[in-house]
């Protein structure tokens, strides 16, 4: 991600925009986009002179029903992503995508541990170990 400008180079900017030049020529003269000015100065005009922060917050729309989904786990252990999703959708009318569902557990260190022998790829009887080397 880019970093901002200094405060004190969009204040020259826009005192030189407003000062009398033109919003092109000030963009010229401190070497910053012409585009990137034009947005300056027309934020300063509306009293808005400070940086706006980058980035996007670190919330999540399901922060609002952290205590439903919750409830959903200690009712039924077993409870799947799927489900959780219908039931949300069902109950509180909000629908969230399973990345959505499993960023907001994952944050709050929430797991499902799976069954060893849920996790094989075949039958238990063809599962041998390999030859050991003589």
């Amino acid at each position: 991600m880019a970093r901002a400008h200094s405060q004190d180079l969009r204040d020259r900017v826009i005192k030189t925009a407003l000062g009398g030049a033109s919003v092109r020529q000030a963009a010229a003269r401190y070497g910053v986009g012409i585009s990137t000015a034009v947005l300056w100065v027309r934020r300063a005009r509306s009293g808005e002179v400070a940086a706006r922060r980058q980035g996007q917050p670190r919330r999540s729309k399901l922060d609002a029903h952290a205590a439903f989904l919750l409830e959903l786990i200690e009712a039924s252990s077993h409870i799947i992503l799927h489900e959780m999703q219908a039931r949300l959708k069902q109950e509180r009318g909000v629908s969230a995508g399973i990345g959505t569902l499993w960023r907001f557990f994952h944050a709050r260190a929430i797991t499902v541990r799976k069954n060893r022998p849920r996790l094989r790829a075949r039958p238990a009887r063809c599962q041998s170990r390999a030859p050991g080397l003589v």
